[in-house]
């Protein structure tokens, strides 16, 4: 296995999600041209397009590495190492021009044993370009918000928590979700649906929501998001569920998901 300078990739994957974050802005407010709708996610052009954009930039410094991406793979899939890429993370906010929405960037090293796909993320970056927010980490090392160090909140009271809920696109997961919903509404501060997992994770990376808890989520919305908490100080318990990809993830401060399990039945 040839190895990947990290600093060097988590450079590279900077650059990459910042030139996609640039298309975003400029196409926030502009009609958008649909390539696929289904009840609950919309595919754009645009997706494509920051996909190319960000493909560009990651495989063109590092060519020995594979793509695996919301908007297709390419590359060698048995590679040592792979980029996993969501270029817009919230599409269908974005399509409503709700400013709420990012670039999800993780590079991943194959190793045999692991739980992840025989992966485990090694660096990760999630841009959000409204907020002007950069979050990045890589393995074994702090998480930084533009520049910062973070670290996930100590609260651990379910009462004094916010929790964030995604219900993602099947029929499955929402039957599974809405009554977990239900239970969990009162019995924390207050339930968020905002509509990006990968802003949801770091959300929790940085002790703005003390849990995040998705029924079935595709790795590339998660990769990043995950290895940040981690690096947080956080917890990133998933499970693999039917479907190519898809995890079940309660992602949190460490101290909530015995009690989030618990209260939400």
């Amino acid at each position: 296995m040839k190895e990947i300078d990290f600093k060097k990739a988590l450079a590279c994957a900077v650059e990459a999600a910042s030139a996609a974050g640039l298309l975003m802005q400029k196409n926030l407010n502009r009609a958008k041209k649909t390539n696929h709708v289904e009840q609950h996610d919309i595919k754009l052009d645009l997706d494509v397009r920051c996909q190319k954009t960000i493909e560009k930039k990651l495989v063109g410094t590092f060519p020995e590495t594979a793509i695996l991406g919301e908007e297709g793979v390419s590359g060698d899939q048995e590679a040592s190492y792979r980029w996993v890429v969501d270029p817009i993370d919230g599409t269908v906010n974005f399509t409503y021009g709700i400013p709420h929405a990012c670039v999800s960037i993780a590079l991943q090293r194959r190793i045999k044993g692991t739980s992840t796909e025989g992966y485990e993320t090694v660096v990760g970056v999630v841009l959000d370009p409204f907020c002007n927010e950069l979050w990045t980490a890589i393995r074994g090392k702090p998480a930084r918000l533009n520049g910062r160090k973070i670290s996930v909140s100590n609260r651990s009271r379910l009462d004094e928590s916010i929790i964030s809920v995604g219900f993602a696109k099947t029929t499955e997961t929402l039957n599974e979700m809405l009554p977990r919903f239900g239970n969990l509404i009162r019995k924390v501060r207050k339930v968020r649906i905002m509509g990006s997992a990968a802003l949801a994770l770091t959300y929790v990376a940085s002790g703005r929501f003390e849990a995040y808890w998705e029924g079935g989520i595709r790795l590339w919305d998660i990769a990043a998001g995950g290895l940040i908490v981690e690096c947080a100080g956080g917890e990133f318990w998933n499970e693999p569920v039917a479907g190519e990809h898809v995890y079940r993830v309660i992602a949190s401060n460490g101290l909530s998901r015995k009690k989030l399990l618990q209260a939400a039945g």
